[in-house]
């Protein structure tokens, strides 16, 4: 990732895979013109490889990233949790909704979980939406300490027809 060395994959496996019934399986078209078909295509290699992965080390992202046992960690022992996965810049609306469902679950925490990895062109890089993310942390840590966030570096790939 990146040129830097995360992972051994033992290969068991080595396919051609046929890409066009990959896309309208995945997808619901084979069009070019869908963003994650373009990817799929022109992005992703001739073969496909399968077998056991063996992890070195986390890859650096340009934001902390936390492990599912690290995030459960800053979770409190027996509390509700709400939680709040976005892929987008967060604003009022998603503000609003944050503060009335983590008041709909009485004495709960809310964990916001938004995906802020590779983007599909014409999305706001990963990075951007983390400062709107931070931005809003900053500003509502006092009246909203019940709150808690925890970036997810994942590719964002749409599936559906476009």
């Amino acid at each position: 990732y990146n040129n830097e060395d995360v992972a051994v994959l033992e290969a068991s496996s080595i396919w051609k895979p046929n890409k066009v019934v990959e896309a309208k399986e995945c997808y619901g078209t084979s069009s070019l013109e869908h963003p994650s078909v373009e990817s799929l295509v022109t992005e992703m290699g001739d073969f496909y490889v399968g077998g056991r992965l063996h992890g070195l080390s986390s890859p650096k992202f340009p934001y902390k990233v936390q492990t599912p046992a690290e995030v459960r960690a800053t979770l409190p022992e027996g509390k509700a949790v709400v939680a709040f996965q976005n892929r987008n810049p967060i604003h009022k609306a998603h503000f609003e909704l944050l503060k009335c469902a983590q008041q709909d679950v009485k004495d709960s925490v809310l964990l916001v979980h938004p995906t802020c990895g590779p983007t599909q062109p014409g999305d706001i890089d990963g990075v951007v939406r983390i400062g709107t993310y931070e931005a809003l942390k900053a500003e509502t840590a006092e009246e909203f300490p019940m709150f808690r966030w925890a970036y997810l570096p994942y590719s964002m790939k749409m599936a559906g027809d476009r």
